[in-house]
């Protein structure tokens, strides 16, 4: 089955201070996501900036599905829809599966990213959510970022999310030096 690439909907753009709950819900949501999912779900990550103390970020929890199929996942679908989640494809990252849930007032509040276990993108997220949570001055200067980008970009997540791209990849080629020069790796 080959993915289709939707592009969702944009949403407003609002930062909000960090919140505490936030890795709780992450929590929460994943024993719903284990349940439906099963034996294919190896591990689920919070990742993103809700998964950074101090960070402000959208209020919008993202998760990381590591499936030990990603054909699997793909015919669990109907699953994870029946949970309240849209699918839209690899919505431009080969090899993901990116799904939304937004609530019934429509306020958008998780995004998941389904990825094969051995998916050479998981590594990079997770680097760069551990960069940013041991980096302080990275994440203030990401925050400055987000603020930049939303100000700029209040209505549309996705032009949000295109206008501070440079400077998150930038960031990550830093993360993965750093990375690589941590001790056992």
């Amino acid at each position: 089955m080959s993915p289709e690439d939707v592009t969702p909907p944009p949403h407003a753009v609002v930062l909000e201070p960090y919140d505490p709950r936030w890795p709780a819900l992450a929590a929460q949501e994943t024993l719903r996501l284990r349940q439906a999912l099963g034996a294919n779900l190896i591990l689920v990550e919070h990742f993103g900036s809700t998964a950074v103390p101090g960070l402000a970020a959208k209020p919008v929890i993202d998760l990381m599905l590591l499936v030990a199929d990603q054909a699997a996942l793909d015919r669990d679908r109907p699953m994870i829809e029946a949970l309240g989640f849209e699918w839209y494809g690899e919505f431009g990252i080969p090899g993901r599966r990116f799904c939304t849930f937004t609530d019934a007032d429509g306020v958008r509040r998780i995004h998941l990213h389904g990825y094969a276990a051995n998916s050479p993108q998981v590594g990079r997220h997770l680097i760069f959510r551990d960069y940013l949570r041991t980096h302080p001055h990275e994440a203030r200067a990401y925050e400055r970022e987000k603020r930049r980008a939303a100000a700029l970009h209040p209505r549309d997540s996705l032009a949000y999310h295109d206008e501070k791209d440079a400077w998150v990849s930038a960031c990550e080629a830093r993360a993965l030096v750093w990375h690589a020069d941590r001790p056992g790796n």
